[in-house]
């Protein structure tokens, strides 16, 4: 600060030195007013001289003193230094920034100016008469510049910097140009004057002192090592020397990727393992090539280049996990190959010719595969079977044999099975140990040519384990079954139908199969073979004609002949059957057509008519009709012969006017009673039925009459009710639990009685009149009884 203050003071000391003899010399010019020079001619010449010229005052900026800057002196030829003449400064910063004595011409800067805001300001100076302001002089225009200092440090653009430069780059290469400014004056001096250095980032990093370029400095900088750096660039005036002022800014140099490393296994041996079930496309395993460099620089492709299982496997590459992946190609069987050895190539897909020297950019490594034991279903030999049988071969005729093996080491015994949701019927059967299949059943074959199975094959020791193959069985044709009518044929013929004449065409069917069905041969049997109305053509084609023998045909005589015709197939050995041909007489017209075929058509002629027959029927049948209807409707009009639930009487609601006893009659009262036994089990007596037999008393229990055990009379009488189904409901016996309180007669229940016959005493029963006299004589006093003994 000190070195800045005096280098501040010895420019302001020289900047008041130029000015004073700027102004000096300014002066020395001669001045024209009030001057007169004369001609040749003895004629007086008036010339106008400046009282002053001059082009510029200086005056230093940031000037700090106690008193005002002089900036300069005005001074004009015509002042005699008698107060006369007034100076007078307008113009830029006058009265304000620059004022004048306007007695002494002195121009003072009466504030601390900064060029770096203003650098020059133009001002107006004038002499005028001090009396009545009349100018003395035409105004003249000058200028004071703003004298320069190195007030300003340099500053950067920007306060941090970003650049890239390559990995690998050589010695020199141009990373970035900084550039600072400084606001002082470049003209003046050395204050603009600046010079680049490097404060930090030494080695590896240079700085050109002019310009600003940063450079490399150090060969084959690493990326993988270090790839970011930080730089400190220093700017300073005054071309570098000591009292300059400086600024600083920070680069963050980044080193870019190149393609220098190339990839590495990290490992010279992968052990995977795969299951021998393993479907095609599965994934068996990953491995994976280390790069370091990044971006497609370290991208890497895997590929199978030898190998005992080149076409067993197949790899691919993650992208996204630089990755290669080892997947199944095709199916896997432990027992024939149990390892399989790959070499695996890991290479760049983008390779720098910069680096070629660095290479090979690639690496292998050995993938060695174990195929693991799965347990595996049993395998049939066969992917279908197709089997033939004759039909109506008898039970237990072989079919054919399947057979499956278990394709793991250990070699496991099969059972075999059929589907029975593919044999419903059950025709065939297959032995569990063999795989023989028979039949059970007679084949049919115009019933099922073909019958198609499945059958299982399941390993004996691990019954989840099951293989499935269908069979197909084919039912060999057999001629069992002899030709007929392919239709049911029925032949007319005319009354006028001449010899020789065909009237109808027949042929066959047989079910049997083509080799044993046609050729049909058509014929008639032998005791009828000389026909005296009709004979039999075989056209050869599976079809033959029928024809008339004679002429003239009567319905009166016969109407209906009956034709056998024996029907033969081609089959080994043959089979024929005998066919009738139902041949019907009919009236015909002059040009054959068929005009009637009914026989009675003779008899009927003066009679009624078809029409008119069918038509009293019609009137029979409706009639018919109405009468079922109506008896049907008056039946159903009757009364039903079963009693219903909702015709019982004892479900009537009855109401009476008295209260009856309140809750303690209620109490007593159980409406159970009144249910009859044989409704609650559903039986519901017939009124229509007189019952054929009623329930007797069992012997025994009637009393006799003098019989005084009135307990076995009311037991008598409550089986006879319960066992008789016509008798009504709603007689019954009510027993009441309760008697209710405060009966004059007192308790007549005997569960408070004395538990012996001495205790009791029924005397009082002779007082109760003749209609208690029974119960009388039978519970009197004891000593009655003793005396009547």
């Amino acid at each position: 600060m000190k070195e800045e203050r005096c280098v501040r003071a010895a420019l302001l000391c020289l900047g008041v030195l130029c000015c004073s003899q700027g102004l000096a010399g300014e002066r020395a010019r001669p001045s024209l007013h009030g001057h007169r020079d004369r001609g040749k001619e003895g004629q007086v010449l008036h010339r106008s001289k400046r009282g002053w010229v001059w082009n510029q005052f200086f005056v230093i900026e940031e000037y700090t003193g106690p008193d005002p800057v002089l900036v300069g002196r005005l001074h004009s030829d015509i002042d005699s230094g008698d107060g006369n003449i007034k100076y007078i400064l307008s113009g830029e910063g006058a009265g304000i920034i620059f004022v004048i004595d306007d007695k002494s011409g002195n121009i003072h800067a009466t504030k601390t100016l900064d060029r770096e805001e203003r650098a020059q300001y133009t001002l107006t100076a004038q002499a005028v008469d001090r009396n009545t302001n009349r100018p003395l002089e035409p105004p003249s225009e000058f200028i004071v510049k703003v004298q320069d200092i190195n007030d300003n440090p340099p500053e950067f653009l920007h306060e941090n910097y970003h650049a890239n430069v390559p990995e690998r780059s050589n010695v020199g290469t141009s990373v970035i140009q900084v550039t600072a400014s400084d606001a002082d004056d470049p003209t003046y001096g050395n204050s603009a004057k600046l010079v680049y250095s490097i404060l930090e980032g030494q080695p590896y990093f240079s700085v050109e002192a002019q310009t600003g370029i940063i450079r490399t400095a150090l060969p084959n900088m690493d990326r993988e090592a270090k790839e970011e750096y930080h730089v400190v660039i220093q700017a300073k005036d005054m071309g570098g020397h000591m009292g300059g002022l400086s600024g600083t800014t920070k680069v963050t140099i980044t080193l870019t990727d190149v393609n220098d490393n190339p990839p590495k296994f990290p490992q010279s041996v992968y052990q995977m393992s795969v299951s021998e079930a393993a479907v095609p496309g599965e994934e068996v395993g990953r491995v994976k090539a280390k790069d370091p460099d990044i971006g497609e620089n370290g991208l890497v492709a895997y590929s199978i280049i030898d190998g005992d299982g080149m076409d067993m496997f197949e790899i691919t590459t993650d992208y996204e996990t630089q990755e290669g992946v080892v997947k199944l190609k095709k199916t896997l069987d432990y027992e024939t190959k149990k390892s399989y050895s790959l070499k695996v190539e890991a290479a760049n897909v983008h390779i720098d010719p910069k680096f070629i020297s660095n290479g090979p950019f690639k690496d292998t490594v050995t993938v060695k595969i174990a195929v693991e034991d799965a347990d595996e279903p049993p395998v049939f030999l066969k992917p279908s079977y197709i089997f033939e049988v004759q039909e109506n071969a008898a039970s237990g005729t072989v079919v054919g044999k399947v057979h499956a093996k278990d394709p793991d080491a250990a070699n496991s015994a099969i059972r075999y099975s059929i589907d029975r949701h593919t044999d419903l019927e059950r025709y065939f059967v297959i032995n569990a140990e063999d795989g023989n299949i028979k039949t059970i059943k007679t084949l049919d074959r115009e019933e099922m040519a073909w019958h198609n199975i499945s059958v299982f094959a399941v390993e004996v020791h691990k019954q989840h384990q099951e293989a499935k193959v269908p069979v197909a069985i084919k039912v060999v044709d057999v001629n069992d079954n002899a030709p007929k009518f392919a239709a049911a044929y029925e032949a007319f013929v005319c009354e006028n139908a001449r010899s020789n004449q065909q009237f109808i065409t027949i042929s066959a069917d047989d079910k049997d199969d083509s080799a044993n069905g046609p050729r049909f041969i058509f014929s008639l049997p032998p005791e009828i073979i000389h026909n005296p109305n009709f004979t039999l053509r075989d056209n050869r084609d599976n079809t033959a004609s029928v024809l008339v023998r004679r002429e003239g045909f009567s319905r009166q005589k016969q109407d209906l002949y009956l034709l056998p015709i024996v029907i033969s197939d081609g089959g080994v050995p043959p089979l024929s059957s005998t066919n009738t041909l139902s041949i019907r007489v009919c009236g015909c017209d002059g040009s054959g057509s068929l005009l009637s075929c009914n026989a009675e058509a003779y008899v009927l002629n003066a009679g009624l008519s078809t029409g008119a027959l069918i038509a009293i029927l019609a009137c029979i049948v409706i009639l018919l009709v109405i009468v079922v209807l109506f008896v049907t409707l008056k039946r159903q009009k009757k009364e039903p012969l079963i009693v219903f639930e909702e015709e019982d009487v004892r479900e009537n609601i009855i109401t009476y006017d008295d209260e009856g006893g309140g809750e303690e009659d209620t109490e007593a009262f159980d409406i159970a009673t009144l249910q009859n036994p044989d409704g609650i089990n559903g039986f519901i007596p017939r009124k229509d039925i007189k019952p054929e037999y009623q329930y007797l008393p069992r012997p025994g229990l009637r009393p006799a009459p003098n019989s005084v055990d009135v307990d076995d009379f009311i037991n008598t009488r409550i089986q006879e009710a319960d066992n008789d189904p016509t008798a009504p409901p709603y007689d019954s016996i009510q027993i009441y639990g309760y008697e209710g309180r405060g009966s004059v007669a007192g308790s007549l229940s005997s569960l408070e009685s004395a538990t012996t016959d001495s205790d009791l005493d029924y005397d009082y029963l002779q007082n109760w009149g003749p209609r208690f006299k029974k119960l009388a004589d039978l519970y009197g006093s004891k000593d009655t009884f003793d005396d009547d003994s």
